[in-house]
Order: C-alpha cells, then sequence, then structure tokens
C-alpha cells in the first residue's frame, strides 16, 4: 500500500466529554466493535470485574475515573482508527487540552438527562479555537432525559456551532425503543444486553407499514413526525461544514448497552477528516510531504510498573516513521535511533516497524523528552500548541521519608515531565513547589510517588495567587526585578524565570512597576 493511501486511511480522534457522561464506557464499546476487545469493561460496575481498558493506572481502576490520557488503535473496515481517550474531570483538564493537538477530529459526549456541562463547553472552546471538526453523541438515552429537539438547541446556544442529527432517538428512558439513523437509512432496537451487539434493519421508507412490525404505532407516527420535522428544519448534512468546524453531526444512544454506537463508527469513519495539517514556528507542516516530523504531546512514566519503564508518545504529523532509523531531536540538537517504538491498546503496547501521519507512536525515553519535543530527519522545526498553563493552587512539597529521598526526587522529576503538575523552585530558600489545576491532582501525585516509586511525600499550605513566567529584551531589567522581587521569584523545571505572584493586586503593581517586562499565563512564548 503506498504512502498516500495509508495516510488517507488513518483516522486519529479523542473522546472528551464532562465527568461521568460515559466517555471511557463509550471508548471501550468502540474498541468491541473494531474487534481490539473481546469484552467490554464496565467503568463502574461491581457485577464486571473488568475494568475499562483506557483505564490502564491503578488509581483509575480504584476512583472509576480516568486522570491520564490513553491511546487505542485498532482496524475497521479498511480503516485504522486511533482513539485517545481523555480524562473528563477539570482538575486533568491540561492533559485533555494538549492531547486536542494530537488529533484530526474529536467526538464531544453528552449525558443526556444532564444537557451541557461546563467542562464541556471549556473543551469545546480549544476545539473551536483550533477548528477541530466535532461529532456529538448524546449518550445515556435509556434513562429519563430532556425532550431531544430541547437538547439539540442547548447544544448549539452552549456549544455555539450548528448541529445535524444523523440518528434519531425513539422515545428515552424505559420507553427507549431505540435509534433511527438519517445517514444510511437503518433502524436499530434497543435490547438491553452489555455484551453483544445487534444487527441493524434496513429502512429506506419510514411511511412502509413494516415499520409497525418493529415498533408501536404510536412510536412509529412520532418517528415518522421528527424526520419530516428534521428534513424540513435542518439543512442536508454538508460534510465540507462539519470538516471546517462549523456543523456538528450528532448521534444518539446508549454507549452501556453498546447502543447507537456502530452507527457512530459507520459514519465517522466515512465523513471524518484524515490527517489535517499541523503548524510549526517555522512553517505550516504537511501530512503527504517525504520526510518524517511529529512531536511528543504526552509523556507517561510506569507504564508497565514492572520495568519502570517511561514512554514518549509521539503524533506523527508527515512522512513515514521508520524503527531503526536516526532522527534528529531538534531542541537537544541530537541523533536519536529509535530502536524499539511501540504502539498501543492503553497500558498493552507491541512493537511497530513503521508509522504513518496521524498514528501515535510510542517511544521509550529515559529521560531525553519534554512535552513539546520535535523529531525530524534533520529539519529544525518546532510545533507548536502545547503549552504548560499557569497553575491555580500551589503546595510546598517535602520528604517524609529521608531514607527514601532519591527516590522521591526521580518521582517528582518523571511526574513533572509527564505534565501531571509544574515543579517550581524558590529562588530564597529552594524549597520546591508543586503547582496544579486542580485539588486531585496533589491526591493522585502522592498516591502515584508512593506506589510507583516508594516515596512518601507531605505538602505544606502555602499562600499563592499565580505564576507568571516572565521575559525581557534587557536582561539588566530581568536581574532588577529578581532583585526586587527576591521573595517571589523561582525557576521552572527548564531553568525560566517564574514569578510567583501572592495575590492579584501585587501581580497587576508588578505589571504596573516593570511595564517593560512581559508576563507569560502559559509557558509557550
Amino acid at each position: 500500500m503506498s504512502v498516500r493511501s495509508e495516510i488517507e486511511r488513518r483516522k486519529t480522534f479523542a473522546i472528551v466529554s464532562h465527568p461521568d457522561a460515559g466517555k471511557t464506557t463509550l471508548t471501550e464499546k468502540l474498541l468491541l466493535f473494531g474487534g481490539a476487545i473481546h469484552v467490554a469493561g464496565a467503568v463502574k460496575s461491581n457485577k464486571i470485574k473488568k475494568t475499562a481498558t483506557s483505564d490502564f493506572m491503578e488509581i483509575e481502576r480504584q476512583r472509576g475515573i480516568s486522570v491520564a490520557t490513553s491511546v487505542m488503535g485498532f482496524d475497521y473496515d479498511g480503516y485504522k482508527v486511533n482513539i485517545l481517550d481523555t480524562p473528563g474531570h477539570q482538575d486533568f483538564q491540561e492533559d485533555t487540552f494538549r492531547t486536542l493537538t494530537a488529533v484530526d477530529s474529536v467526538i464531544i459526549v453528552i449525558d443526556a438527562a444532564k444537557g451541557v456541562e461546563p467542562q464541556t463547553e471549556k473543551l469545546m472552546s480549544v476545539c473551536r479555537m483550533r477548528k477541530t471538526p466535532v461529532i456529538v453523541f448524546v449518550n445515556k438515552m435509556d434513562r429519563p432525559s430532556e425532550d431531544t429537539f430541547m437538547l439539540l438547541e442547548e447544544i448549539e446556544k452552549q456549544l455555539q456551532i450548528a448541529t445535524r442529527p444523523l440518528s434519531w432517538p425513539i422515545s428515552s428512558g424505559p420507553d427507549f425503543k431505540g435509534v433511527y439513523n438519517l445517514f444510511n437509512s437503518t433502524l436499530q432496537l434497543f435490547n438491553p444486553n452489555v455484551q453483544t451487539i445487534e444487527k441493524n434493519i434496513a429502512f429506506d421508507n419510514l411511511n412502509d407499514k413494516e415499520l409497525e412490525r418493529w415498533i408501536s404505532p404510536a412510536d412509529a407516527e412520532t418517528l415518522r413526525e421528527d424526520v419530516e420535522l428534521i428534513e424540513g428544519v435542518y439543512p442536508e448534512f454538508d460534510a465540507q461544514d462539519y470538516l471546517k468546524g462549523e456543523l456538528a453531526p450528532v448521534f444518539f444512544g446508549s454507549a452501556l448497552y453498546n447502543f447507537g454506537v456502530q452507527e457512530l463508527l459507520d459514519s465517522f469513519v466515512k465523513i471524518a477528516p484524515t490527517p489535517r495539517t499541523s503548524t510549526a514556528a517555522e512553517r505550516t507542516v504537511d501530512p503527504y510531504e517525504e520526510a518524517f516530523s511529529g512531536f511528543v504531546f504526552k509523556i507517561h512514566a510506569n507504564i508497565d510498573p514492572n520495568h519502570r519503564s517511561r514512554i514518549a508518545f509521539v503524533k506523527v504529523c508527515s512522512g513515514k516513521f521508520e524503527r531503526n532509523k536516526v532522527y534528529k531531536h531538534t531542541r537537544l540538537n541530537k541523533q536519536f535511533r529509535i530502536s524499539a517504538p511501540t504502539a498501543f491498546m492503553a497500558s498493552k503496547k507491541e512493537t511497530v516497524d513503521e508509522a504513518y501521519p496521524g498514528d501515535i507512536v510510542g517511544v521509550p525515553d529515559t529521560g531525553n523528552f519534554i512535552i513539546g519535543d520535535t523529531l525530524t530527519e534533520g529539519e529544525d522545526l518546532h510545533f507548536k500548541g502545547l503549552p504548560s498553563f499557569s497553575p491555580e493552587m500551589f503546595r510546598y512539597i517535602e520528604n517524609a521519608d529521608p531514607m527514601k529521598s532519591k527516590q522521591l526526587e526521580k518521582g517528582i522529576d518523571q511526574l513533572m515531565d509527564e505534565g501531571v503538575a509544574q515543579l517550581f523552585t524558590s529562588q530564597l530558600n529552594n524549597r520546591k513547589i508543586i503547582g496544579c489545576v486542580g485539588q486531585l491532582q496533589f491526591e493522585v501525585i502522592q498516591y502515584r510517588l508512593e506506589h510507583e516509586y516508594g516515596a512518601k511525600c507531605r505538602f505544606e499550605p502555602i499562600q499563592m495567587h499565580k505564576a507568571c513566567w516572565i521575559e525581557s529584551d534587557d536582561p539588566k531589567l530581568i536581574e532588577e526585578f529578581k532583585k526586587r522581587k527576591v521573595q517571589r521569584m523561582a525557576t521552572d523545571k527548564q531553568g525560566r524565570n517564574v514569578f510567583m505572584a501572592d495575590s492579584s493586586f501585587i501581580l497587576q503593581m508588578a505589571q504596573q512597576d516593570f511595564k517593560e517586562i512581559r508576563f507569560h499565563f502559559t509557558s509557550e512564548f
């Protein structure tokens, strides 16, 4: 198969949602349809002791939530599908934001009963900013839910995007009968059986009396009226508007019961974009270019705790990635031979010999990579859009077991490289400060340090409002600022100057007093 045709069969997307909307369950069912797994793991079921494939970290299994993005790939209907299941919890949104730079499209999962929730709006704003094509999957139709037309109106208003239903539910909650697929004119009847995949019934003409054989006359009449209204109110589905990020096709179903998932997957592989261009500081990179290029969007330590392995996740942007070939690490200006690249099924991995744009490759890492690093065949490229955001919560981190100081140091070092949180070192007393987006991250750090590195830590409070990176064209001005603000200055892991303002007033005063200094609230500047 030619490189072009390999690229054109790639579909790489992220699944995002508010916590508990059923994102990880949907991921499981997509893997089930793709033949990647044989029994889907229920995320919170006590009856099924299997856990979700994408929730492979111990803390995820215990809590029933995703705290890290996981990558899974499978073949379906001639396409190579790469899924990135992201954390829904807002405390881990930074991982999700970075993941959105590595995908070509997004599936947003919405709970039918709760409608659009705050975290979904935040994630959609990132998709809008990047003009990422979005498909909406309205989940949990087997539970009592909002009126479907009202729900579509809410999605349009809250997510600020036009919608077009490509499937339609027949009732909801205890009366839920199934879904009619408007994209390929098939009817799928609801059967609450978690483990099996139901067959579709072809139905080109809803006015056919045969419909009453499958659903009640009242439901059949309501479906006919709804579909007539949809065809009258909504314009024809325009694939180009979807690819431009201006129109969101909407599907309905129940991921827990495997329902409406195949319609979603079948339509997705037909309409979702193939790998798109990537933006580097130097130029725009086209996936069909001959030379390989890719960037690190995620690092995961201890993906296999038995081997203390650390993996850098590389998104292939152009050309063909080949095993054992030497590539340039642009930040370090060094050549690297990658002899054991891997493809993923969450924590399970297998060695790959080649990969194409859209694919995610795992590169074994001994500490050479950080998030945002670029690999090329020689060209100096720096891909954009992978910032660390200014944290909102801060704690001093202290060693709780002096006998394990080396393990603690190594653990902090590796977890910070993952982007779990940010590490700052005070210039006044050299104390280490951890900055996080949310409280839950501190718990995850403490848990992982103890269970993965055998190190114990404790956190101590610190009064802090904001961390911001500072720079100026005049080095003397930076030195003067550092002297005046010595108690509030720190360095980040890359050694850059960071001003730790303990209130918004202090920050405003600093900005007024030093107008020549630029204050940045993300690390990408």
